[in-house]
Order: structure tokens, then sequence, then C-alpha cells
């Protein structure tokens, strides 16, 4: 069974159709890198899949359940938006801007919805946000507020923190466009750990060095649609598609 399974997906914003027929499966343990050029519809998808946007036709299932809708009585009926967010708990997302709480400190930001949300014991959420601030080796940093901090050290609390909630499918939507140069190397270090642990993981990245060498599957999104899919060795090495191949020339 795919991990995530995405089947015709379909979205419109005032009358424009960002996602035109979107299909992509991704087994458990792999990384899936969503590449393309700007406005291709890549950030959009990934919201559908975190349920952040609502499709308008086709189906996404994450680990077989369907997302934004239940089944009941052969037909489908649409999320509550108590049931939207208690399927969101179960995917960690990470954004281009970090979205940490400016009043609160590092740890703070990790531990907050684990309690919130996974109503863990303080002392336990705390304990595990220092954990993962470990991981992201920023244990040092643990009571330092978001302006203290670099823009890198910002994505990697934001990593944590996502990471505290014990997902099963971690999305990245471009983690590293709103870093300067040299911060980039430091969160792409943090995901490379992830996929070498066997997080799944589906990235929406320009990070082509990183697309070739950490995933398992790379796919081509272009006006809305998935274009091109398969290893990074057949997708960077020897495209099937003109589209591909002029866009790969571009950036590299």
């Amino acid at each position: 069974m795919s991990a995530v399974a995405a089947r015709d997906v379909r979205k419109t914003f005032q009358g424009r159709e960002v996602l035109r027929g979107v299909d992509l499966d991704v087994r458990s343990g792999q990384v899936a890198c969503i590449i393309g050029p700007s406005g291709a519809g890549k950030s959009t998808f990934l919201r559908c899949i975190n349920n952040l946007e609502r499709i308008d036709a086709g189906t996404i299932e994450v680990d077989g359940a369907l997302r934004g809708y239940r089944q009941q009585g052969g037909r489908l009926h649409e999320l509550t938006a108590t049931e939207l967010a208690r399927s969101r708990a179960g995917i960690g997302m990470v954004f281009q801007g970090f979205h940490l709480f400016p009043h609160l400190s590092a740890v703070d930001n990790i531990a907050l919805a684990q309690v919130s949300v996974r109503k863990r014991d303080k002392r336990a959420a705390r304990d595990r946000a220092l954990e993962l601030l470990t991981r992201v080796g920023l244990r040092d940093k643990a009571e330092s507020f978001p302006s203290q901090l670099s823009g890198g050290q910002q994505q990697r609390v934001a990593i944590a923190r996502a990471l505290a909630m014990d997902p099963e499918l971690m999305l990245f939507d471009e983690p590293t466009s709103a870093l300067d140069p040299e911060l980039v190397g430091e969160v792409l270090a943090v995901m490379k750990d992830l996929a070498a642990s066997g997080m799944t993981m589906v990235v929406v990245t320009h990070e082509m060095a990183f697309a070739r060498e950490v995933s398992d599957l790379v796919a081509f999104m272009d006006a809305g649609v998935i274009t091109e899919i398969g290893p990074p060795s057949q997708v960077f090495d020897a495209p099937k598609h003109d589209r591909t191949a002029e866009f790969l020339a571009r950036v590299r």
C-alpha cells in the first residue's frame, strides 16, 4: 500500500485550474522530490495532501485513509473542522517561512502542540523537545527566542516541531527558499538524516543536488500536472520529455 496515493487531483482558484489531474504514488520510507517551475502547482498539491486546501476533484489517500473526506453509506462526506485538525496530526509539514511563535523559546515552540494537540504531559513534552533539538544540532539554543536565531536555526526548530508530533509522513514546501545560501546546507543536512532514518518524505524543492542525492523518486510538475516521474538517475540524466530537459538545463 502506498503511503501517499493521489489520483486525478484537481484544484481551482478564482476560475484558474491550478491542479489539472495530479497522480502520485509514494511508498512508505520513500523520499519523493517534486521539482518544476514556479507556479506549477507544487505547493498547492502539498497543501492538499495535508488538508490545508480542499481538493475539487480526485482523491488523496495517506496510509490508505482518504484526505478531506470520510466514506459513509457509500458516499463521500467532507470532514468537519475538528476532524480535519485531527487528521493533520499524523503529518508533519515544514513551510518556506518558519512560522515560529516569536514570544516562545525554541523548546516551548516545540512543546506547545504536543501538549495542546497530543495531550502530553508538559514535562514529557519538554523532554521530547530537548531530544529533538539535540537531533537537529540546537540543544544549546533551547531557551533562545526566534529573533535570536538565524534563519537556518529557525527552520531546524520548525523541523523539530513537526517531528515532535511523531508523524508518519513529512511534507517540506521549499524549506530552504527563504534562507541565505550559506545557511541552506545545515537544513538539508537535517533532512538527509531524516531520509536516512526511513522517514517517508514529500519534498517540493529547487535544490537539484539534494533531489538527485537523496530522493527515491523525482516528479516534474508543470502547469498543474506531473508530466514526468521516475528515479533521479532517469529524470536528471535521461529525461523523456523535452519540457523536463529544458527546465533542468536552465536550473543547472
